[in-house]
């Protein structure tokens, strides 16, 4: 494998591995951002120190922290690795188990077709999510006969103990998991010869904050098309295999539902996309939840829910807010963020708004507001 791939998922577990373990002051609109000093061992340290600026100034986006890098020589590898079959595949996506993906899976398979083939990436840290991702996986064959693919599966998060057997704490924002995803995405995709997908609706990508309390790193920039160009460019300048793209970047999740039910059908591409998580909260279970619960009340199931509406397509997801008992009102109230949202849609996206996205070179201003239009226009849908 090309060896800047190699370091980038090493630097990848670095910050995530950092970003877990230190937490946020609560309160202020920048969410008080934490300074970090990172040192991570890569293959070729002189490579990376040329390229520390734009790696901490494209993490810092990521999370809305300060960073800066140190590399030291990582040592060689100790063994041979095992002779791996060179396999071509014409196209490489990210599966996270949520809705956006599985629709950017599938709509891959029904554009290759036949005879040609595609790499699944997915990585998980909850249990829970590992079976949505294997239930997707094994449903495009039924939905595209012919479709080659293969799955990649990674199982990685950081440990609770520290070296010396004492507790990490937690930070439950973790805004560098996908930094994480896209690193192992990107080595998969070197060793495939292939593009990199990764399949997010553009609304969510730009995130425009719900509020004044919401900007910095409280609104997420996980798939924001600036970091997604940032870390393409830093790959493709030190070496190493950096082809990123988001296909529905600008599509709401509405339009890329319709999309699906373009190709399949209404019926099928229910039953599809009701079959994946977009919840942005895996802790139910101990509110006494079945495993993989949807709240129906943070932002990615409520931006799902307003998708199904819009789009026409019968969602016949569960969720704990709907539950007839009453059971989880607890968690659900610790949870929602209905009334921040009905306020956003009311407000709607403005102009200004728009000018505070950080957008990247080529995006215009205008094609932003018209897609968060589109956006807050489907939320409306809710309320």
């Amino acid at each position: 494998m090309n060896p800047r791939n190699v370091d980038l998922v090493r630097i990848a577990l670095g910050v995530l591995a950092a970003d877990r373990s230190v937490l946020r002051k609560a309160g202020g609109s920048s969410w008080n951002a934490r300074e970090f000093e990172l040192t991570v061992e890569v293959g070729d340290p002189t490579v990376w120190t040329l390229h520390a600026e734009h790696l901490a100034g494209t993490v810092g986006f990521l999370s809305g922290d300060h960073w800066s890098f140190r590399f030291t020589q990582a040592p060689e590898a100790g063994e041979a690795g095992l002779p791996i079959e060179e396999q071509h595949h014409d196209r490489t996506i990210l599966l996270s188990g949520g809705a956006d993906s599985a629709a950017g899976a599938l709509l891959s398979a029904v554009e290759l077709g036949e005879d040609l083939s595609q790499s699944l990436v997915s990585q998980y840290s909850s249990t829970a999510i590992s079976p949505v991702q294997q239930g997707i996986v094994g449903s495009i064959p039924e939905l595209v006969p012919g479709i080659r693919q293969v799955h990649h599966q990674f199982h990685l998060h950081r440990g609770s103990k520290r070296l010396d057997g004492s507790s990490f704490r937690s930070e439950t924002s973790t805004r560098s998991r996908s930094l994480l995803f896209l690193a192992l995405g990107l080595a998969v995709a070197e060793r495939a010869g292939s593009t990199l997908w990764i399949a997010e609706n553009g609304f969510a990508s730009l995130n425009p904050p719900l509020g004044p309390d919401r900007r910095g790193s409280l609104s997420t920039h996980t798939t924001h098309p600036r970091f997604l160009r940032e870390l393409s460019d830093l790959m493709e300048g030190s070496g190493g295999h950096g082809l990123i793209e988001n296909p529905f970047e600008a599509l709401t999740k509405g339009e890329m539902f319709r999309r699906v039910a373009d190709a399949v059908g209404s019926d099928t591409a229910s039953t599809y996309l009701s079959n994946t998580n977009s919840c942005s909260h895996t802790d139910a279970r101990y509110s006494g939840a079945p495993v993989g619960s949807s709240c129906g009340v943070c932002f990615g199931c409520l931006v799902r829910r307003a998708a199904f509406i819009a789009s026409g397509v019968s969602d016949t997801t569960t969720y704990l807010v709907n539950d007839p008992d009453s059971r989880y009102n607890t968690f659900v109230r610790q949870k929602s963020i209905v009334e921040p949202l009905r306020d956003f849609v009311d407000r709607g996206v403005r102009a200004r708004d728009v000018m505070a996205m950080s957008l990247p070179e080529g995006y215009t201003a205008q094609d932003a507001l018209a897609l968060s239009q589109r956006g807050v226009e489907e939320l409306r849908g809710l309320f």
